[in-house]
């Protein structure tokens, strides 16, 4: 004789995770405030989540800086700030993650 036991499923099961309805852990939607820029950087040398998460901190350490994106598979920064940010600041930030800043996108 085999017991089965069957938990409770929640309502919605149409959810990959517990996070979103995408399935993400991060939410996608969020506005850009009126008057931020967003500018896209290309950076050389990330090969994973650790390596994200180190350059978003560096950038998010920029005076002016709102959100911070790093996607490691494409080597691709994007950066909303309050102003336009000098290239030098975010080259540095990213020299002390440990990761070399190619430039900023068109």
């Amino acid at each position: 004789m085999s017991a089965q036991t069957e938990l409770p499923q929640a309502e919605s099961e149409s959810t990959g995770s517990c996070c979103s309805p995408s399935g993400s852990c991060h939410s996608d939607t969020a506005e850009t405030p009126q008057g931020a820029v967003t500018t896209e950087y290309e950076v050389t040398g990330m090969t994973c989540g650790h390596c994200e998460g180190a350059v978003s901190e560096e950038i998010s350490a920029i005076a002016g800086v709102t959100s911070v994106k790093a996607v490691a598979a494409t080597g691709r920064v994007t950066v909303v700030s309050e102003a336009p940010l000098d290239e030098a600041a975010v080259r540095a930030a990213v020299d002390e993650a440990g990761y070399e800043l190619v430039g900023a996108k068109a």
